[in-house]
């Protein structure tokens, strides 16, 4: 099939999926199509030998598809941006320690606590995997992605500094863990005994300090092209320009292209169209990022159910995944507990902070498309199935179970 054909299909699927799961099954969107989607994979893998030709057609359809390059190359800017363009700048303001020490203190936890434990995992199961790969896994595991479970959040009534929390670090450590998951990669390439802690440290201040002030360069700039009209077709356009051709560059310059678009989004956000603009074009400018998110995720998650039918595990890696995802959720509590107790000494918290933090870290899409983007030398098939098992729990069980979690915890029914 061409690739607008392909396109048009996986379109379609999300469109069909989410008017399914908003007439039956009426959970959170992105739950729902995942979880339609996977009950379609299994649906094929079941019914292989009854309908050869269309179940190998369409896994033919899903392999063809880079989902890295999909992601990272096309989706993660529009995503990131869309989602930052949304966050309130006041209130992001008053919780920046938190959302800094979270996603940059706890990614490095996480990865380390991760990247141990599978260390030592590796050499009970007979894998002997190496340490610097061990860590490269922990990396790209690291980062939440929470699109799923704000939502849930919202309607059980959430806190706004907890839910700005989870989106702020969300937005964040995405960009940190893929300046960390890249600044590893080279490490891994180029071989530990090539290693300078000095080299690995200006590229990750590169990629990381770099993207930050590329983004905040970027977001004024348009905040600027936008202050000057007052007309929202063009307004649009000028912030599709600036998602595409921002990211673009960001990678040509070695940059982290998504740390740019959250700095970008909040910057534009945070001032929309400025003075100039009607509270009509604002809408407009603020409804078509929101549409964009929702397209997007509905995308998304239905391919990272698809992605099932790809994945290939034997036992052994089936047991490995099945304990990560435990070991992966005490990293995470850890990377949680750890900085929110050294800032309570100063700060105020939500007294679940650490536990709805913690369940609220779900893993999505980014972390698979890591995973995918590494080299056959690296464990590549053994960390693909790992991490869409961990991907696959954290959406399904954390994600329904967190609204009711968040609702016990505050003493609601």
């Amino acid at each position: 099939m061409e690739s607008y054909e392909i396109f048009t299909l996986i379109v379609c699927l999300a469109a069909v999926c989410s008017f399914l799961n908003h007439r039956f099954l009426k959970w959170t969107p992105t739950i729902g199509i995942t979880f339609l989607s996977l009950v379609f994979s299994l649906f094929l893998v079941l019914t292989s030998d009854l309908l050869p030709t269309y179940s190998k057609g369409f896994i033919d359809i899903i392999k063809s598809i880079d989902f890295n390059t999909l992601l990272m190359k096309g989706m993660l800017g529009f995503l990131l941006f869309a989602g930052a363009v949304h966050i309130d700048a006041d209130t992001l303001r008053k919780q920046r320690w938190p959302i800094v020490v979270l996603s940059t203190i706890g990614i490095f936890i996480s990865t380390a606590v991760v990247g141990g434990i599978l260390y030592f995992l590796s050499g009970l199961l007979g894998l002997q995997m190496e340490l610097i790969h061990c860590l490269l896994f922990a990396a790209l595991i690291s980062p939440t992605d929470p699109i799923a479970v704000l939502a849930i959040l919202k309607r059980a009534g959430i806190s706004k500094p907890l839910e700005i929390k989870i989106a702020g670090e969300s937005l964040f450590n995405d960009g940190v863990a893929v300046v960390v998951f890249i600044t590893i990669l080279e490490i891994a390439g180029s071989g530990t005994a090539s290693f300078s802690m000095g080299n690995a440290v200006l590229l990750f201040l590169k990629e990381a300090v770099g993207g930050l002030a590329y983004g905040f360069l970027l977001g004024y700039l348009g905040r600027l092209l936008l202050n000057s009209i007052d007309n929202y077709e063009v307004e649009v356009l000028i912030t599709i320009a600036i998602v595409m051709g921002g990211y673009m560059l960001a990678d040509k310059m070695g940059i982290s292209g998504p740390l740019a678009m959250v700095v970008a989004g909040i910057v534009i956000g945070q001032h929309g169209t400025g003075k100039r603009g009607s509270t009509d074009t604002k809408t407009y400018l603020y409804k078509f990022w929101g549409l964009i998110d929702e397209l997007l995720n509905a995308v998304l998650f239905l391919l990272i159910g698809f992605e099932m039918l790809v994945v290939h595990a034997h036992t052994t890696t089936l047991v490995l995944g099945s304990i990560l995802v435990f070991v992966v959720l005490f990293a995470r509590w850890l990377s949680v507990l750890l900085p929110i107790s050294i800032l309570r000494i100063w700060m105020q918290f939500d007294k679940n902070a650490v536990a709805i933090l913690t369940w609220g870290g779900l893993r999505g899409g980014l972390s698979i498309a890591m995973a995918l983007s590494l080299p056959a030398s690296m464990h590549h098939d053994e960390f693909v199935a790992v991490t869409y098992m961990v991907v696959l729990f954290s959406i399904l069980v954390q994600g329904a179970s967190v609204g009711k979690l968040y609702k016990r915890l505050s003493g609601g029914k």
